[in-house]
């Protein structure tokens, strides 16, 4: 082999390597997903995708953002994603039952699918194992409130037995309903009676919603005249907390403990003169919104798939301390 082909040959193949590398930078570049959130004018929604938004910026892909309040919402979503081109994406369904139908029309385009806060049930009512998913333990973040109305309750000298509790609930969610067990499995293991606990279901999880649920339990029950609440978010024990306000309630005499740490809790605790809302046990959406986006960008680009369960946990946050641990959890 003469000398003018074997530097022809170490040249072609130098062309190819590089060529292989730059497809590579191209396709990085060229990656793009969507995040879809079912209440996309919720603060901690807005969190999360501000958040994948900016590592994207980072990392050097796109992310498209998107609203999927019910089931025809997300896969019109998920088409509006197919035709951008985009790999995959992250999602919080409106229902977790939609799991099914979601995965179908993803599998269809050829999208991977990673959920954040709520994950997808089968059809047997099974978590999805094969979908990756970050989220809380709804479960142990629900005991957290419940400690936490305890203490309270506690410091406030209140007998447990003159004290009402207004579990405002959404069974049909079993993130909820996860969250609530928790409270009022705490609440009953610590002496709390349980003929005292009165359920408000709500028609959906935002803080009008809550309010219309709460309205008539309270008027039900004028003989209590101090009241716990707690629910599956901060924005439906607002709720709950307006509520008594309208009954004429005093702040003392209110404690409400919500979920999540975002905007509708810091302007409560903006607010010059406290409110029934004692305070939230936060968890990072920032830190969803983050991880969730990156996770899928690295499956996307090396082809490693996400844990199949990953569980975040909460900090309480109130009125004396919710700048500090705002600023711990970068929310």
């Amino acid at each position: 082999m003469s000398m003018t082909t074997t530097f022809t040959r170490m040249a072609l193949s130098a062309s190819l390597a590089l060529g292989t590398v730059g497809a590579a930078q191209a396709a990085d570049e060229d990656v793009k997903m969507g995040f879809i959130v079912k209440k996309p004018e919720q603060a901690w929604f807005i969190n999360e995708q501000d958040a994948a938004t900016q590592v994207g910026e980072e990392l050097g892909f796109s992310v498209v953002r998107l609203g999927g309040e019910d089931g025809q919402e997300v896969l019109s979503a998920i088409d509006n994603l197919n035709s951008q081109g985009a790999q995959g994406f992250v999602i919080c369904p409106p229902d977790v039952r939609l799991g099914p139908a979601i995965m179908n029309r993803a599998n269809e385009y050829g999208m991977k699918v990673v959920t954040v806060d709520d994950r997808f049930v089968g059809g047997d009512g099974e978590p999805m194992e094969e979908v990756p998913h970050l989220g809380m333990s709804g479960y142990k973040i629900g005991q957290q409130v419940g400690e936490a109305l305890v203490a309270e309750m506690g410091a406030r000298g209140w007998d447990p037995q003159e004290v009402a509790a207004l579990r405002i609930t959404n069974n049909e969610l079993p993130t909820a309903k996860a969250r609530t067990d928790g409270a009022t499995d705490v609440l009953l293991e610590l002496g709390f009676p349980e003929e005292n606990v009165f359920d408000a279901p709500q028609q959906n999880t935002d803080t009008s919603s809550a309010f219309s649920a709460a309205s008539p339990v309270i008027s039900q029950h004028e003989e209590f005249d101090h009241w716990i609440i707690y629910a599956l978010n901060e924005e439906s024990v607002l709720g709950g907390v307006r509520a008594t306000e309208q009954y004429g309630l005093e702040a003392e005499d209110v404690i409400g403990v919500g979920i999540n740490g975002s905007g509708a809790a810091f302007a409560e605790f903006s607010r010059e003169n406290p409110t029934g809302f004692h305070g939230t046990v936060a968890v990072s959406s920032t830190k969803h919104g983050r991880e969730t986006a990156e996770n899928l960008y690295r499956w996307i680009t090396e082809g490693e798939k996400p844990p199949a369960n990953t569980e975040t946990s909460g900090t309480l946050m109130t009125r004396d301390n919710w700048q500090d641990v705002r600023d711990q959890l970068g929310l």
